[in-house]
């Protein structure tokens, strides 16, 4: 029996038992702040996964792998965001709710300041959904906008797992390189939220590609071409139109097994993380202020000290 729960055994969501902020008082908060101030925050999408899995699939991805490391370390879990950016090759899809890149970014921006101002300064974003060209964003907004001490990181999970990403001829477990829905991405669902995965269902499809091979990488950055898949346009098909399954590959070859050792791996990275981030910044201390912000030391340290403790809000420093 291994460390983490391969395949996991139903989710967390709704449970009183330390992993969602949401689910907690403010007693509770104020006592887990003073043990471990990590926060991981999924942000995930409502996406047409085909047939045989739910349209959540991306947040479940995210949070089952929030749980599992919040278990382990003992950080907290913020319910997900459970709509996301999308590019311009999925408009259209039925299921598949597009938030505009700009919406999200304010969105998680002000996410970021509301835990900041909670308590929680040390903040891991986890994504796997295709809004790499967001995310970033938003935390740079937050870091410009308000100037004050702490750590954001953004994982994409998928590259934790590196090479058990990949095909069998390059040294991985799968029959086919990872696009979307596909024999990668329901093996990981069989792993991690198996009771929503309705496997018999699914279907196979051909990728629709309009540029010849070698330029554009793959989901999960493992290909061969220098450009992200999201760096371009007139790559590839509309769904709606090319895969109105909602599907583009073959599922139908997933597997729980053949995404055990990148889902290990990818939970051992994310455990490694929050450990190493306290390790650094123990609960309650933050980057020393003079080498992140310029703005007044005594307005800073007011923020710090908080609303209701003799200091301030966050927003005083932005309204």
């Amino acid at each position: 029996m291994g460390k983490w729960q391969i395949p996991a055994k139903g989710g967390n969501m709704e449970a009183d038992n330390g992993i969602y902020f949401q689910n907690m008082t403010n007693r509770e908060v104020a006592e887990r702040l003073k043990k471990n101030d990590v926060i991981l925050i999924p942000v995930g999408s409502t996406e047409n996964h085909g047939p045989n899995s739910p349209y959540g699939e991306d947040t479940y991805l995210d949070t089952r792998l929030c749980e599992q490391v919040a278990k382990a370390t003992g950080c907290t879990v913020a319910q997900p965001i459970w709509y996301g950016s999308h590019p311009y090759h999925h408009l259209g899809m039925p299921g598949t709710i597009m938030i505009p890149e700009e919406t999200l970014a304010d969105y998680l921006c002000y996410v970021f300041a509301g835990f900041w101002n909670t308590g929680f300064r040390k903040m891991i974003v986890v994504n796997g959904h295709g809004q790499d060209y967001v995310i970033p964003l938003a935390i740079h907004k937050f870091g410009k906008k308000f100037q004050v001490p702490g750590i954001i990181l953004y994982v994409h999970f998928w590259n934790c797992a590196k090479e058990q990403l990949d095909i069998k001829e390059n040294g991985g477990p799968y029959n086919t390189p990872f696009i979307h829905a596909d024999e990668v991405e329901q093996s990981w669902s069989l792993a991690l939220f198996p009771e929503l995965c309705k496997q018999e269902y699914a279907v196979a499809t051909k990728p629709a590609p309009m540029l010849p091979p070698g330029h554009i990488n793959n989901s999960a950055e493992r290909g061969v071409g220098p450009i992200k898949w999201y760096n371009a346009f007139g790559s590839v098909g509309m769904e709606c139109i090319c895969t109105p399954e909602g599907i583009i590959g073959d599922p139908t070859q997933a597997d729980a097994e053949k995404a055990r050792q990148g889902v290990e791996r990818t939970l051992d990275y994310l455990e490694k993380l929050v450990n190493d981030i306290l390790e650094k910044y123990p609960a309650g201390e933050l980057p020393p202020i003079d080498k992140v912000t310029q703005r007044k030391r005594e307005d800073i340290e007011a923020v710090i000290k908080g609303p209701v403790n003799g200091g301030r809000h966050i927003y005083t420093l932005t309204y």
